[in-house]
Order: structure tokens, then C-alpha cells, then sequence
């Protein structure tokens, strides 16, 4: 017989508590498996670290002029014009997104690179772009790409609901330029591909020098940094020299510990085995988690005790979302009133005041560790590239997760504070935006400055 007692419930919270903790102790072993498997994929020996190189380093802050980007990623794809002025600050005069039909998406590659290059078609016209000039344009393609240029990618794999055909295994680029041409648009240059997270460091650095790691930590979860490309082994180049941003698809990291209700997550997903850091991380999965363990609080009769509807709503997979999770750990009135009305919007009502703290604790719970993890992760790279800490370091981060979940910094931070003491404050985690957007424009400044490509 199930023990339900508010004392067994105290004892089951504290359980969960140690379960998905993160010590220190655990973190610093987390980063000597960071480092081994950078190292690993660097030299281009297997690993759960792919770390693409990107064929480009960071910009200089000096890159002036207009350029177009491209921002495929998802369900929408944006085009922009961005002016840089060569003093940091980057201006978007123009942009337009466009929702991409399903049929493009699931059709084939001709039909999706038809559709983005008439998108194109469009922004030009609309907005009395000169198509007498030549503008260089680059691409954040924002799937697992096989770069082997600034401007060359293989498409790896299709992910976020994307299966058109003749597209994996080919260059994109190449394919945008031949719908370029047959659409008779002659006035782009395309001059980089770039993954949305090398847009993020670029877009920070362009006004702040000692950013050298770019961060997302929204939907998904992924990072790149400046690496000296002499310790880039897989590129087979023996006079390699100077630096360029290498994407590490951090996401895939696998050398953490999961828990049960991790387990049940993988086994459900669409990828197991695969993007195992990226689960317990990202605003994808945050709330799966959060749903699993409370379906288990549920079952003990620890929670939403005589509320059966509330107890079959919470079976469906996705009914509770990182969002709801940011709006409940965020509710800081007396009687938790926004955390009833999450309730109340899902048609429950009488829920007590014990289920909406325990339910509060649960998402704390999940959010501290995911939280811990990315702060682990940035801690390995940047010990990484500065082992003693010598220089100051900006860490440029976009997505939702770090600017709108409740203390998600902080408890960044407090890692950083836990591993450093006195020299975390030469640490700096900003919110970086438009990576995907401003970022690529200037990655297409510095591809197609003088100095583009000379790695």
C-alpha cells in the first residue's frame, strides 16, 4: 500500500532534490568529459561533441556596409537587410518572415528552395531593394549541416518537422544558388553558411570583443566558441593558422547522468539515444520532464488528490510546456495565484494551496538542472580556451530559456561562482539577440572582407 503521508511526501521531494541535483563536484567531472571529447572531436575521432569547424572567425567590429541574411530554422523563414556601421552597432532597415507551407516542407527540395527563393523575390521587390547592385548575403541554416567551406554545407540530417527529399547529402548553398538562378535573381552573393549559433557569437562580438563563446539556450541547446585552428586536427591542413568559430552541436553531449524519468523521456522521443544533454536542457523537453514526474507524484497520491480530471489531462504527452513551467516558478504571490490560474485555464479549479507549492518545488527542481548543466558546459569551454582565467571572457547567449525564464541566470551564475569564487566576476552571461538575423549579416562582412578565409 502506497504510503501517501505528508511526511512521505516530504521524504519523496527530497529524493527527487538529490536525484536531479548538480554538485560542483559533479560539474568538474562534467568538464574533464567536456574537454576529452572536444579534444576527441577535434581530431575528428568519434565523439558526442561533433565541433564543425565554420571555415570563419569572429568579426573585428569594424565590418561596415548593407548585407542581406537569410534565417532558416523552423517554421518561418525571415530575410533581412542589415546595415553595420563599422562602430558595433548593426541597424535592420528591413525584414519580412514568411510562414513556410507544410507541403514545402514535407515536398521536395526543389519546391522548398523554389518557395525560399521567391520569398526572397518578394522582400526584394516590396521593400525597392536596387537589384543593380551586388549584395552579399549569408545563410543561417540552422540544422546539422557537414561544413567544408565558409560557404559549402552538406545537409546531415533533416530535424523540426522538415523531410523534403534530395536535400540530405547536398550542398545547400549550392542548391539556393541554383533556384537563385532559376528565378533570374542575379544581384545576391552568397558568401557564408552559417549555423545560428556562430550568428550569436558574431552578433555579440561585432560590439564586444571578449565575447568568444556564443550560446543558445532556448527551444534546442547548442554552443560555439574561437578555437586556434592549428589544434583543429580533422582539418588536415598543416599550415593552419590563426583561429575560426568552431560549432560544437553541444546538444548531443552524452557523458551525463540520467534519471528514470530521463529515460522514459529518450524512449518516447523521436531521436533516442541521440541529444542527450539537449533533453535534460532545453525548452523542448524541460516540461516532459516536469509532466513525467508529476504523473509519478500523482500515481503516490502525493498531489491533485481527488482531482481526476486533472490527473487524466496530465497523461497527454506535452500538456505541460516550459512556458507554464516559467509562469508557475515565477508566481511570487502569497496564495500562488498565477500558478491556480494555470489551473483554472485547463478547466480545474479547488486545487489547494499544498499542490500548488509542491508543483512549484517540482519545476524548480527540473529548472535548477537544466540551468547547472548549461552553466557546466560553459564552464568547460571557457576553461577550455583560458584555463587560468586570465583574460575576461563575454559569453553572448540567445533563446528563451536565458531571457525569460525566472532566475535561470542566477543560477548560472551561482555555478559560476561555486567552480571560481572571485574570478567568476570575469565572467560575463548576456543576452545576445537575433543571432540567426544581425549574426549572419555580419558573418557575410567578414567572409567577404579582404581577410575572409585566410584560417
Amino acid at each position: 500500500m502506497i504510503d501517501a503521508s505528508p511526511v512521505a511526501c516530504e521524504e519523496f521531494f527530497s529524493y527527487l532534490e538529490k536525484l536531479f541535483s548538480i554538485s560542483i563536484n559533479d560539474i568538474r567531472v562534467m568538464i574533464q568529459d567536456f574537454h576529452a571529447e572536444m579534444g576527441k572531436g577535434l581530431s575528428g575521432d568519434e565523439s558526442s561533441l561533433k565541433m564543425i569547424p565554420s571555415f570563419i572567425d569572429k568579426p573585428k567590429g569594424t565590418e561596415a556596409g548593407e548585407f542581406l541574411a537569410l534565417d532558416l530554422g523552423g517554421t518561418n523563414f525571415r530575410v533581412l537587410t542589415v546595415r553595420l556601421d563599422g562602430k558595433g552597432n548593426a541597424n535592420v532597415p528591413f525584414a519580412s518572415k514568411f510562414a513556410i507551407p507544410q507541403k514545402d516542407m514535407q515536398g521536395t527540395g526543389v519546391a522548398l528552395f523554389d518557395f525560399i527563393v521567391g520569398c526572397i523575390d518578394v522582400f526584394l521587390t516590396e521593400n525597392h531593394v536596387d537589384r543593380s547592385k551586388t549584395y552579399d548575403l549569408a545563410f543561417t541554416f540552422s540544422f546539422p549541416v557537414e561544413q567544408t567551406s565558409i560557404a559549402a554545407g552538406k545537409l546531415i540530417v533533416w530535424t523540426k518537422g522538415f523531410t523534403a527529399t534530395g536535400v540530405q547529402g547536398h550542398d545547400v548553398i549550392l542548391l539556393l544558388n541554383e533556384a537563385l538562378r532559376r528565378k533570374d535573381i542575379r544581384c545576391i552573393n552568397i558568401t557564408a553558411l552559417a549555423n545560428d549559433t556562430v550568428g550569436t557569437l558574431a552578433a555579440r562580438s561585432y560590439i564586444d570583443p571578449a565575447c568568444d563563446l556564443g550560446v543558445i539556450m532556448g527551444t534546442g541547446t547548442n554552443a560555439c566558441y574561437r578555437e586556434a585552428a592549428s589544434r583543429i586536427g580533422k582539418l588536415n591542413t598543416v599550415d593552419a593558422h590563426g583561429h575560426m568559430i568552431v560549432n560544437m552541436e553541444w546538444g548531443n553531449f552524452d557523458k551525463v547522468r540520467v534519471t528514470c524519468y530521463d529515460r522514459l523521456l529518450d524512449k518516447a522521443s523521436v531521436n533516442p539515444g541521440a541529444m542527450v544533454m539537449e533533453k535534460m536542457v532545453s525548452g523542448m523537453y524541460l516540461g516532459e520532464i516536469t509532466r513525467l514526474v508529476l504523473m509519478d507524484l500523482i500515481r503516490r497520491g502525493f498531489i491533485l488528490v481527488n482531482e481526476t480530471p486533472a490527473a487524466e489531462y496530465f497523461q497527454e504527452r506535452g500538456s505541460l510546456k516550459t512556458e507554464d513551467m516559467s509562469r508557475i516558478e515565477g508566481d511570487r504571490t502569497d496564495r500562488l495565484d498565477g500558478v491556480a490560474l494555470f489551473f483554472e485555464r485547463n478547466g480545474f479549479s479547488n486545487i489547494t494551496l499544498h499542490d500548488k507549492i509542491l508543483l512549484q518545488r517540482l519545476c524548480r527542481i527540473i529548472s535548477t538542472r537544466a540551468a547547472r548543466l548549461g552553466a557546466a558546459a560553459i564552464s568547460a569551454v571557457l576553461t577550455w580556451i583560458d584555463p587560468k582565467f586570465k583574460d575576461v571572457h563575454t559569453v553572448g547567449i540567445d533563446g528563451s530559456l536565458f531571457e525569460k525564464y525566472p532566475g535561470f541566470k542566477t543560477k548560472m551564475m551561482n555555478v559560476l561562482e561555486e567552480l571560481y569564487g572571485e574570478k567568476a566576476e570575469r565572467i560575463t552571461l548576456v543576452h545576445a539577440k537575433d543571432g540567426s538575423g544581425k549574426g549572419a549579416a555580419i558573418i557575410a562582412a567578414v567572409a567577404a572582407s579582404s581577410e575572409a578565409g585566410r584560417v
